[in-house]
């Protein structure tokens, strides 16, 4: 199956790559600096690459798999289904991470990007990035307090990564 098929949006990666957002979506960038050095950079991608950001919320991931470019998901939140794609999977010498996309029945339309970034100087951060816009009826009626859900949501998923590194 093409890995386009059945995402409710077309501009696949656009949370990966560099540059802008795509238009016609709320945006969201947020980050958090983890420490620095080889060791908290490889941590840090270790807890993305497993859901940490997402269980480290307290959503529940299945299949429990490791982050599989191409794999679908069902992230679940209390009794909120939430379902989506992994789009993409970084992992290079600055960069550990992964973008989903949503899929039928996820409450909004578009794209979550879970970023490590080492930056030339050394430094780690964790990085969330995403485009959305609301796709359910419950997210519409919602208006600006969905937008502020999931600003809430991405401060936690910082929480939960920084946490997990300070663990290891």
């Amino acid at each position: 199956m093409s890995p386009r098929v059945n995402l409710t949006y077309g501009e696949v990666g656009a949370t990966l790559a560099a540059g802008e957002l795509p238009p016609g979506y709320a945006h969201m960038d947020r980050r958090v600096r983890l420490g620095s050095g080889q060791e908290c950079f490889e941590r840090a991608g270790a807890a993305v690459l497993a859901w940490g950001a997402q269980r480290g919320v307290g959503m529940r991931v299945t299949p429990g798999d490791d982050v599989r470019e191409g794999a679908d998901a069902v992230l679940w939140l209390h009794f909120l289904r939430i379902p989506c794609r992994v789009v993409g999977v970084v992992r290079d010498d600055s960069r550990i991470g992964f973008a989903y996309g949503t899929l039928p029945g996820h409450p909004e339309c578009g794209e979550e990007a879970f970023v490590v970034e080492r930056e030339a100087d050394g430094s780690v951060w964790f990085r969330v990035r995403a485009f959305s816009r609301p796709a359910s009826w419950y997210a519409r009626l919602g208006g600006p307090g969905t937008r502020s859900v999931q600003r809430w949501m991405a401060r936690r998923y910082l929480r939960a990564v920084a946490a997990a590194v300070a663990a290891a």
